[in-house]
């Protein structure tokens, strides 16, 4: 009987395998299994472990849907930190060009208890925007916050506070759970709750005068390092690699619905979670410092701001990426500018107008943190094209691999087959 060795090729020709081993040599070759490539670019398969870089072995689970093994790039958020510093400064230097009181004293306290009002929502902003999930309520609900404050303020600063607060805590578990239920995007579940914020706001026809005598500006120190501190820990934090991802890991890959496991939904529901008490705090400083009645207004407004400084700060709408002192520095310069269109009379500059601007050029930052902070491994140029998506790149290809699975037998040959078995030595042996 002849002899066909084609039954042992590897899978993908055209023949068949009856081995049982193909699918698995298939999908090793592939990295269906997670593994992009587990040789060294410069190594060769020598079909032994220890040939595996420890570099390479560091990254085998990491991420293995989407690829992009390695740590993000940090350098393009260094350069916009420093950019954003510079900023912070020119603004600084006009609005002291402009008041040369602004800076000192009590409106530069005033400044403090504003920066910190609107650090805190930003943090929540940019702690769901890195869980990929923005939270879309933290303006309304920071708007409730401040009128509960004004109307209950003269029973204690801290038990209004903490009404406050339990009121946000409970709200975000009811989007977290619906969140974490159904796995639906945090944005959208954040906004029905804004809208109920919203609801609550309504009740009220008139502005709400300020009861109790709490005086912000004499802890405005406090307040605002306090901030700052908080904001670069969470930002030096999420530097680490496996609380980036696994912060970001809510992060949509390819189909935005696909469900993204439970892990990343809980995490997710925490984020939201969390920032709902941060809107609450600053909803208390809103009207501790107001000059006047607070008014019960939607509150969007503020989300606009949160979000366009969690955006200018280098936090990446797509979720996942951020820097370090980008929130501090981005809040800086909002509060700044706005002291600044006030010292001006620029009454057409709102801060609904900010809010926009600061979206504006927060998605821009955006594409460049998307482009130029990808790790170097996920492509062979060390980032992402600004046309094509980046793909893991695989250095060893299925075609390269086809001779280490071919068969060890030694082919053939035909002709001496044939021979062997030609019809005339029968016939001639009868």
């Amino acid at each position: 009987m002849a002899y066909d060795d084609s039954t042992y090729r590897r899978r993908g020709s055209d023949t068949t395998d009856t081995t049982g081993f193909g699918d698995y040599r298939e999908s090793y070759s592939t990295g269906d299994f997670g593994v992009s490539d587990l040789r060294g670019p410069d190594s060769t398969d020598t079909g032994s472990r220890s040939a595996v870089p420890a570099a390479v072995l560091d990254d085998v689970f990491d991420d293995p849907t989407e690829g992009e093994p390695g740590r993000d790039r940090m350098a393009v958020h260094v350069v916009w930190e420093i950019l954003l510093f510079l900023a912070v400064g020119a603004a600084g230097y006009l609005l002291a060009r402009e008041d040369s009181g602004a800076l000192r004293g009590t409106p530069l306290k005033e400044l403090m208890v504003a920066g910190a009002a609107l650090g805190l929502l930003t943090m929540g902003a940019g702690l769901t925007l890195r869980a990929g999930a923005v939270n879309l309520a933290l303006g309304p609900v920071a708007v409730a916050s401040a009128l509960h404050f004004a109307e209950n303020g003269d029973r204690g600063v801290v038990p209004t506070l903490a009404q406050a607060t339990v009121a946000a805590l409970v709200l975000g578990l009811v989007v977290g759970l619906l969140v974490v239920i159904f796995h639906v995007p945090g944005w959208a579940a954040s906004l029905a709750a804004g809208l109920a914020a919203v609801a609550f706001i309504e009740r009220r026809a008139l502005p709400v005068n300020v009861q109790g005598g709490y005086e912000s500006t004499d802890h405005a120190l406090y307040l605002f390092v306090g901030f700052a501190v908080i904001a670069v820990l969470g930002g030096l934090f999420g530097t680490v690699k496996i609380v980036r991802r696994t912060v970001g890991r809510f992060r949509s890959v390819d189909d935005p619905a696909r469900r993204r496991g439970m892990v990343a939904a809980l995490l997710t529901a925490g984020a939201i979670t969390i920032s709902m008490p941060l809107a609450a705090g600053a909803g208390v400083l809103i009207a501790a410092s107001s000059t006047g009645p607070v008014a019960p207004v939607s509150g969007f407004e503020l989300t606009g701001l949160a979000v366009g400084a969690a955006l200018l700060g280098g936090t990446s709408a797509f979720g996942r990426r951020g820097g370090v002192f980008g929130t501090v520095l981005a809040v800086s310069l909002l509060v700044i500018a706005q002291r600044y269109v006030a010292a001006r009379g620029w009454d057409d500059v709102t801060p609904v107008a900010l809010g926009a601007g600061a979206i504006v050029i927060g998605l821009v930052v955006t594409r460049l943190v998307e482009t130029f902070g990808r790790p170097k491994s996920s492509a062979g140029t060390g980032g992402e094209s600004w046309g094509e998506p980046v793909r893991p790149s695989r250095s060893t290809t299925t075609s390269d691999r086809t001779d280490s699975w071919t068969s060890a037998l030694p082919t053939q040959p035909t002709e001496s087959r044939a021979d062997s078995w030609d019809t005339d030595r029968w016939s001639s042996s009868r």
